[in-house]
């Protein structure tokens, strides 16, 4: 079992950046795979970010590339998400998952734990 908590979401401008954290309770973290997804009402978990255990895949959806910035730090069980040029579009609860699937994956049915989630505000 793993168990994610993600913190450093909140209420922003347009324009603005914020930097999401998510800590792991595995000392096996580093055989993860760890994303970012995100929910915004009345819609569908969509994939933000993934990276690999060792940080040698990364991907990001269209709609953060040249914004958006993951990094992990398995020494420290954490996953980061740092967030650019925050738009109002990019409203929405971020979750941080787990998977044991290699590559990076975007697809929320292979991530086998998720944090609590983070409200992201972004105003205009």
């Amino acid at each position: 079992q793993v168990q994610l908590v993600e913190s450093g979401g909140g209420l922003v401008q347009a324009g603005g950046s914020l930097r999401l954290s998510c800590a792991a309770s595995r000392r096996t973290f580093s055989s993860y795979t760890m994303g970012w997804f995100r929910q915004a009402p009345g819609k569908e978990r969509e994939f933000v970010a993934a990276v690999s255990w060792r940080g040698g895949t990364i991907r990001y959806s269209d709609s953060v590339t040249g914004r958006f910035t993951i990094s992990r730090e398995n020494a420290k069980n954490t996953v980061y998400l740092q967030m650019n040029g925050l738009k109002v579009e990019d409203t929405a609860v971020y979750y941080c998952g787990a998977s044991l699937q290699g590559g990076g994956s975007p697809l929320a049915a292979h991530y086998d734990y998720w944090g609590q989630g983070t409200q992201v505000t972004v105003s205009s």
